[in-house]
């Protein structure tokens, strides 16, 4: 047991080395009121003056105290090896391996420190003064002594003294391994203490606080502390414990701290005879000994585990920082290397570090391609943004001067290409998306894959506008067989292909069922043989019936306005088909609608243009009409699909060739010729400002871990039992 405050001391030093608080190490922390006796009672533990004393702020720094027993073996060999003469000595961390034996030096030496940091006018500061005092009249101990709790500034201490302060004490008792000395002068009311009223705030159970009464001498005549130290006014797990100092006057007159021991155990003998051997200096000293020992018994395996575990991280880190650099070419070709070589994996889905989060690299090319890109297409209509209206003006500005007995195939071919060149945008933004995902790549690599690269901000940047630089020559060939996958569709309809073959002869099978419906639907009176001829021979559609007699004499006295109507004539008026189309019209498209206002007759006076002339919404197509409005729709979806197929399938493939795959065979050799050159060698590989700095600290922090370490599996586990 005995072992472990060297312990632990040892891990002090070790840490103070690289001046970090990663590890929160046991240790007894003195907190109380101004001139409650705080350094007093330290004093009395170390049993010489060393601490500076006077009224008003005097602890002005926090001061870490180490005591160190030695036996008189110890002493006389370091006696030896030191030059030392003298039982007792000390050493500052801030003057190195310098020996102190004189204690009224190391006193002025705390002063003067103090001054340093914190100013000579009552300013305070957080930076601690570390001091170990070797002693065969001590015990083990490492004590942390801290400004007094204050509520008023003066001199130059700045408005929010008390905030400061507090925020002060927190940082040291917040420690779970920490012990709290909580130190309240006799004279004052045990329930108004500071002291444990700050303990109660990070210690709520009272684990881990130690009460001691000071300036026991100085209470009111007539009164005592018996209550308070037997713990009846306001009780302490760990107990409380009271002590007599020295008075100021004492300490003028230069009374020694072993004079002061013994007339405070006097003083304890005559006024509390039966607490005696439960209070007093001595009696402190041992019980904050065995206490700072169990505490380390219990802190140790945990602080084992931390120390490996931040020992671990550090090492890791600093892997990540690399070793300096010593053959750059060699290095710098290492690097292009590996970043190609990760850039590569990330597009096959093979990299180490594969993506969480998100899509990225080759499976978000994938996703572009059948998911944004195939969906894109699908959502495309075949007849968007054609209505019945635009075919069938296509149909008669395809027929010319003429009237057409059949549907001409310039319309289909005008209307079919106008509805594949929309295939092309989302093409081009398929590229686009693609093109996106390979630049991120970039950033994807540098980030997971090849941390080195953060060494080398200038190499860095090089990388990633040569790999920019190869993506953008890239884009507008691309681009270009994008496009002309296209015009390849645009430059030939090909109506013989089998799918559209097979779609027309399905149609045309559609077509004759409804002819033979409607023949069907025929009226009885008319023979089926002669409802196909006019008398002149001329074939007649199935479609057209004959149209009541009565309706004859109107038909032909309209025949001469057949034009505008918007119909396409069909012979004069004394022509019997002439009469026989006027009369269906008239009972189809006149019962539907009334005649437009206009007429096109040349003995108004004007001309019309048809393409000048709005054709009405509600017009009622004849049947015909959209007969072959529909055979053209049909078409062109037909004919749309096949198209839209085939650039699904070869716009994937033409990216993958031109863009993705020519980049990833290309990327290293591109690299190499614009990177690997003897004159930029030592700009390339130059390290961020900060790198090396960090570099050195991590080194020196893991070299302190390591050497905790070894320190702590030093210890049998005997000594912790």
């Amino acid at each position: 047991m005995e072992a472990l405050i060297p312990v632990i001391n040892k891990l002090q030093d070790v840490f103070n080395t690289v001046g970090a608080d990663i590890i929160q190490l046991p240790q007894i922390v003195v907190v109380g009121t101004q001139s409650s006796g705080k350094s007093s009672v330290l004093e009395s533990l170390v049993g010489r003056d060393i601490l500076p004393r006077g009224t008003g702020i005097v602890t002005r720094r926090p001061l870490i105290l180490q005591l160190v027993h030695i036996d008189s073996e110890d002493r006389r060999k370091t006696s030896e090896e030191n030059g030392i003469e003298g039982e007792e000595w000390g050493k500052f961390l801030h003057t190195k391996n310098k020996i102190y034996t004189d204690f009224e030096e190391i006193r002025r030496e705390i002063e003067a420190e103090t001054e340093r940091m914190s100013g000579n006018n009552k300013g305070i500061c957080d930076e601690p003064i570390h001091l170990k005092v070797f002693s065969p009249h001590v015990v083990n101990l490492t004590l942390v002594d801290l400004p007094g709790i204050t509520k008023v500034p003066v001199g130059d201490q700045p408005k929010d003294i008390e905030i400061l302060i507090r925020e002060l004490i927190f940082k040291y008792i917040s420690n779970p391994n920490s012990i709290i000395l909580a130190v309240t002068a006799a004279n004052t009311d045990m329930a108004t203490s500071e002291a444990l009223k700050v303990a109660r705030e990070v210690d709520t159970d009272g684990r881990r606080t130690l009460a001691v009464v000071t300036k026991l001498d100085l209470m009111d005549a007539g009164t005592d502390a018996m209550d308070v130290l037997m713990g009846r006014v306001i009780p302490v797990k760990l107990g409380i414990i009271g002590v007599v100092n020295r008075s100021q006057l004492d300490i003028n007159q230069k009374k020694a701290v072993t004079d002061a021991i013994r007339d405070e155990y006097a003083f304890l003998q005559k006024k509390y005879p039966s607490l005696a051997n439960r209070n007093g200096t001595k009696y402190l000293a041992r019980t904050l000994n065995r206490l700072l020992m169990h505490h380390i018994r219990d802190c140790l395996p945990e602080l084992k585990t931390r120390i490996n575990v931040l020992a671990a991280q550090y090492q890791s880190l600093l892997n990540s920082y690399g070793e300096p650099v010593e053959d750059k070419s060699s290095t710098l070709l290492q690097l292009i290397t590996k970043f190609a070589a990760e850039y590569c994996h990330t597009i096959e889905g093979t990299a180490k570090y594969i993506e969480t989060a998100e899509l990225c690299g080759g499976a978000r090319i994938c996703y572009i391609f059948h998911e944004t890109f195939g969906r894109t297409l699908e959502s495309v209509d075949p007849l968007g943004g054609l209505t019945t209206i635009d075919v069938l003006t296509a149909i008669r500005n395809a027929t010319g001067p003429r009237p057409a007995l059949f549907v001409p195939e310039v319309s289909f071919e005008l209307l079919v290409k106008r509805q594949v060149k929309r295939l092309e945008e989302p093409s081009l933004r398929c590229v686009e998306l693609v093109h996106e995902e390979m630049q991120r790549i970039i950033q994807h690599c540098s980030n997971y894959s090849t941390q080195e690269l953060l060494r080398f901000p200038k190499l860095h940047d090089a990388i990633v506008e040569v790999v920019t630089s190869l993506l953008r020559k890239r884009l507008p060939v691309t681009n270009e067989m994008v496009h002309n996958l296209v015009a390849i569709e645009l430059a030939y309809i090909n109506t013989k292909h089998p799918d559209f073959a097979d779609a027309c002869g399905l149609m045309n099978n559609n077509i004759e069922e409804q002819r033979r419906n409607r023949m069907r639907d025929l009226p009885a009176a008319v023979p089926r043989d002669k409802s196909l001829k006019g008398p002149g021979g001329q074939s007649l559609s199935p479609s057209e019936p004959p149209a009541p007699e009565g309706e004859f004499a109107k038909a032909a006295n309209s025949g001469s306005q057949s034009s505008s109507s918007g119909e396409q004539p069909d012979g004069g008026t004394g022509n019997w088909r002439g009469m026989l189309r006027r009369g269906e019209d008239s009972t189809g498209g006149e019962r539907a609608m009334p005649q437009p206002p206009y007429s096109s007759s040349p003995h108004k006076g004007h001309a019309v243009n048809l393409l000048d002339v709005p054709v009405p919404v509600s017009r009622k197509l004849s049947a015909r009409e959209q007969r072959d409005c529909e055979v053209i729709e049909r078409l062109i979806k037909s004919y749309f699909l096949i198209v839209r197929k085939n650039i699904q399938d070869s716009v994937p493939k033409a990216v993958m060739h031109f863009l993705v795959n020519h980049v990833k065979d290309c990327l290293q050799s591109e690299l190499v010729g614009q990177l690997y050159k003897t004159g930029l060698l030592n700009d390339l590989l130059t390290e961020s400002e900060d790198m090396a700095q960090r570099r050195n600290e991590a080194a020196d922090m893991l070299k302190a871990l390591q050497k905790a370490s070894q320190v702590i599996a030093e210890i049998r586990e005997t000594h912790m039992w």
